[in-house]
Formats: structure tokens, sequence, C-alpha cells
């Protein structure tokens, strides 16, 4: 259950993610929510201690929140030197 939790949370997360940063570059919303998920979920694997199959503690979700925003800070980051 702590995964589906997860993958969702990081969905919606990689989303409000690119409204924070004010990312606006016409990538699709898929995209920023296969990343959100990526940061999700590793963040909240490390913060979880490695399983993430059971349930997710608060502090996890948390992490999984800064692993999404930092997920787009990253990508976006990295496309925009792609384009330089």
């Amino acid at each position: 259950m702590g995964l589906l939790i997860l993958i969702v949370v990081g969905a919606i997360l990689g989303w409000l993610a690119t409204i924070v940063l004010r990312i606006e570059d016409g990538r699709t919303i898929a995209m920023n929510a296969g990343v959100g998920v990526l940061g999700s979920l590793l963040a909240g694997l490390v913060a979880s201690g490695g399983s993430v199959v059971g349930a997710v503690s608060g502090i996890a979700l948390l992490w999984a929140v800064v692993g999404a925003a930092v997920a787009i800070g990253i990508f976006n980051f990295v496309r925009q030197r792609a384009y330089q």
C-alpha cells in the first residue's frame, strides 16, 4: 500500500512542484508526474528505511515532497543545459 501511496503522491507533487518552481516550458503533465514519482519513490525509500511496501510515515511523505521538488528542479536544469 505504501508503494501505491508514494506513486500517487509523487504524481501530484510532480505537478505541484512545477507550479512552485514556476516551470512553464510546455512539458506534458505526464512527464512532470513521472519525474515527481521518481523523486518521491527515491526519497520515500530512503526515509522509510528501504521498505515502501508497508505503511508510509508522515516523515517519509515529507521527504517525498522534497524529493519530487528536487527531481523536477534537477530535470529542468539538465534540460535547459541541453538546449543551450
